[in-house]
């Protein structure tokens, strides 16, 4: 199961689903997405799975660039 935890309001607040992460917060604590299961021939990732896996750290990055420009 994903994990979002972040401060908001200088609170704690935990978050299963991404799309329900708040735009306004002050610090990312916990960022874990639910990855696939390697659903090649071969036992691994097919590479539409590794494209959206990578997605996940494209999405950490503009959080993280939030976080930041918040605390400037």
């Amino acid at each position: 199961m994903a994990s979002f935890k972040f401060v908001v309001n200088g609170e704690l607040v935990s978050y299963d689903s991404y799309e329900d992460i708040p735009n306004d917060f002050e610090h990312v604590i916990e960022f874990v997405p639910d990855l696939p299961e390697p659903a090649g021939e071969d036992g691994q990732h097919t590479d539409e799975q590794h494209d959206q896996m990578a997605e996940w750290n494209t999405r950490l990055q503009k959080l993280m660039e939030k976080e930041r420009a918040s605390s400037n």
